[in-house]
């Protein structure tokens, strides 16, 4: 039977469900909304020559990312130069070369053995230092406690002394005395420290002279600066060791002044270790998470080759070579280094920084979401750029200027750094977006709907999450890309008042009792 033009009255009200009903389109397998994002792989090819050689090459050996290896050659780096030398980006910006970095790779992924092929020559040339200085540390420390015996021998007969002759021996004691003070008993050299206190590492920057590296296979230092010892946060040498912050402790036990500190640090770290720092109060609030540089890469572990190139030789002599020397050249430098910008490469820092602010924009930045984090990468870029300019002049990189090219090599770690850290920050649950979308699932799993609307959802979801309906419109937008759910069309059926409510179907698992 088929109605007629203009019959539509004579029709209606009769049943027409035997009549065909177009199919509803297939659920595929939805989208697990912790999935990674695709990050890419370590551009080792910014680095010099001899640089890039030995990350490949260790990578190759042991089978590892390549961005273990490059993330800790860049830790290395800044360890060689942190606190030596310095950036002039423009005006009164300037920047220390120290780094934050925190490669986080599963168990079983060698992370020691990386670690311990790229800080050998640190290692070394912390001991040439130690050598060197321990002639001028015995005759400091041989002077003082002879000036010291003199000074109290000096005071014992001025005791003693009568008359006239009191004073004269008290003056002299007091002038011994003071000369005695006066005579400063050198350090032994320090570069790199483990898992220290936050208290310890504040005495042993004071004592080195404003720098020290923190370098360690593990991530136990986060639980210390979390107070794992102390039972409180202890983060002030981190934060202020980062940015170069003056840093003055005055207790009754010690008081130190450190005008420059210069920290840095290289982790390599499980990704659970991530997870767990997001949760600790203030390390987001404060800015520290903010001040590291991330690598999340893909573990190789199951599709590892047994039988692997040896580091060449030569690729390894250069590179013990060449980070001894820089290390070495920079040591005995008290006035940090000025490394200058070409006027080509601040032009490219500039355009760079153009490009991305406005992703820092709360409301619709690609980068909004970990602003904190993304508002230190123009500076982040500008110690790269010093660090690989260090590393392409290994002396007397102070007399030439980073050029353009140098600085798109930075730039292209400042890339492959943020596109890690959104997948980190991810990891985290930084994205507003991320935690509404999964409040949203967890309440369509409880009530198992086959379908339902804006409205029902907002009956039933915290006021204090989703204050208004658009604050709900991104998380469905969300689970709708993942899968979750599909909008359906909305039809007006006429009249007045208030509009249906949007309604959406839901994936038929998220109804299917618990196995």
């Amino acid at each position: 039977m088929t109605g007629q033009p203009g019959d539509g009255d004579l029709w209606a009200g009769l049943d027409t469900t035997d009549e065909p009903q177009p199919a509803e389109p297939m659920w595929e397998e939805p989208i697990p909304l912790s999935g990674r994002r695709e990050l890419p792989v370590f551009p080792s090819h910014v680095f010099p020559a001899w640089l890039g050689a030995f990350v490949r090459a260790v990578a190759e050996e042991t089978q590892t990312p390549i961005d273990l290896a490059g993330s800790i050659a860049l830790s290395v780096l800044a360890a060689a130069a942190g606190g030596r030398s310095v950036v002039h980006v423009r005006g009164s910006w300037r920047e220390p070369t120290n780094l934050y970095v925190v490669c986080a790779l599963p168990p079983a992924n060698r992370k020691s053995a990386v670690f311990a092929l790229l800080t050998d020559p640190l290692y070394e040339a912390e001991k040439k230092l130690q050598v060197t200085m321990a002639p001028a540390i015995v005759e400091a420390a041989m002077t003082a406690r002879l000036a010291k015996e003199a000074a109290d021998n000096a005071a014992a007969k001025a005791v003693k002394a009568d008359g006239g002759k009191r004073e004269e021996l008290i003056a002299e004691a007091i002038g011994l005395a003071q000369t005695a003070e006066s005579v400063a008993v050198p350090v032994e050299p320090l570069l790199l420290a483990d898992d220290s206190t936050s208290e310890t590492v504040t005495s042993l920057i004071a004592e080195q002279g404003g720098r020290l590296a923190v370098m360690s296979a593990e991530g136990g230092i986060f639980d210390i600066i979390a107070g794992r010892y102390s039972g409180a946060p202890n983060m002030e040498v981190f934060l202020k060791g980062h940015a170069g912050d003056r840093l003055r402790v005055n207790r009754q036990t010690r008081r130190e002044y450190i005008d420059h500190p210069a920290l840095t640090i290289g982790l390599a770290v499980q990704p659970d270790v991530l997870r767990d720092i997001a949760k600790v109060k203030g390390f987001d609030g404060r800015g520290l998470l903010a001040r590291f540089l991330y690598s999340m890469p893909r573990s190789l572990v199951g599709e590892r080759e047994v039988i692997t190139d040896p580091i060449p030789e030569d690729t390894a002599a250069a590179y013990a070579r060449n980070v001894l020397a820089l290390t070495l050249w920079l040591a005995e430098w008290t006035d940090p280094a000025v490394i200058q910008l070409s006027p080509e490469a601040d032009k490219t820092l500039i355009t760079y920084q153009q490009r991305v602010e406005p992703q820092l924009a709360a409301r619709g930045g690609a980068l909004g979401h970990i602003a904190n984090w993304a508002g230190k990468l123009a500076g982040a870029v500008a110690r790269m750029a010093a660090l690989l300019h260090l590393a392409e002049h290994l002396e007397g990189g102070h007399t030439k200027p980073v050029t353009e090219a140098t600085m798109r090599a930075a730039i292209t770690l400042g890339e492959y750094f943020t596109a890690h850290a959104l997948g980190v920050f991810d990891v985290m649950g930084a994205d507003p977006t991320v935690g509404r979308a999964r409040s949203v699932l967890e309440l369509l799993r409880t009530q198992k709907w086959s379908e339902v609307s804006k409205r029902d959802l907002m009956v039933k979801l915290s006021r204090a999450e989703f204050p208004t309906v658009t604050d709900l419109d991104p998380a469905l937008n969300f689970l709708e890309e993942h899968g979750y759910i599909r909008a359906q069309l909305t039809l007006r059926t006429g009249g007045r008042g208030r509009p249906p409510s949007p309604r959406y179907l839901i994936h038929p698992q998220l109804s299917e009792p618990a196995v």
